[in-house]
């Protein structure tokens, strides 16, 4: 009996396809910031160095594409918050989030509706799905926060959450709406406005 040659088993090209999807969802990312949702999808695989036929294999539709994108841009924040909560004092760790956040919601809504414009269930399970990610770790920041005693303790997550995202949509731009969150960081915090990131000028 014969045995397989390890090199040719499946995992290389399983590792290539991982390559392929990260390559596409980075040139994805770039070219959806610099013209939008609508960007030809030749583009995109050009500037991830695949064919038009890996780019379709993994995302059949556009909107497959964005909300894959979209949903990469959630895990980031999560992943951001996880480590916040580890390596930044409490105050810090939930503002330097919400600076986040608040950028995400200025920048990102376009795309996130752009991915799930086509059924309204479909929209509705994105968009819980990314909302109960967030708040979660939206919930523990604040939670510690709060223990520290560097936020009011009668702040609920989903009244910071609403209150920044009404910051992110008020604004006029990504650091117009930061601006804005300083300001409220003066009601969440008390009006202790020293952890909040440096701003630009």
């Amino acid at each position: 009996m014969t045995h397989p040659d390890p090199s040719m088993t499946p995992r290389p090209r399983r590792a290539d396809a991982a390559r392929n999807v990260q390559s596409l969802l980075a040139a994805a990312k770039e070219l959806f910031d610099e013209h939008g949702p609508d960007v030809a999808l030749d583009d995109v695989a050009r500037r991830a160095g695949v064919g038009n036929a890996t780019l379709y294999r993994h995302f059949p539709t556009r909107q497959d594409l964005i909300v894959a994108v979209y949903a990469d841009e959630v895990t980031f924040l999560c992943e951001q918050g996880a480590g916040l909560l580890e390596s930044e004092p409490a105050a810090e760790a939930l503002l330097i989030w919400l600076d986040s956040f608040v950028v995400h919601v200025a920048t990102k809504r376009a795309l996130a509706l752009a991915g799930t414009a086509d059924s309204a269930q479909r929209r509705t399970t994105l968009f819980d799905h990314w909302h109960t990610s967030m708040r979660s770790t939206a919930q523990k920041l604040l939670t510690r926060a709060q223990r520290g005693g560097a936020v009011d303790t009668d702040l609920t997550v989903d009244d910071m959450l609403a209150l920044t995202n009404a910051a992110a949509l008020a604004g006029s731009s990504a650091d117009h709406a930061r601006k804005l969150l300083r300001v409220q960081w003066r009601g969440f915090a008390g009006g202790d406005v020293r952890a909040f990131p440096q701003l630009p000028a």
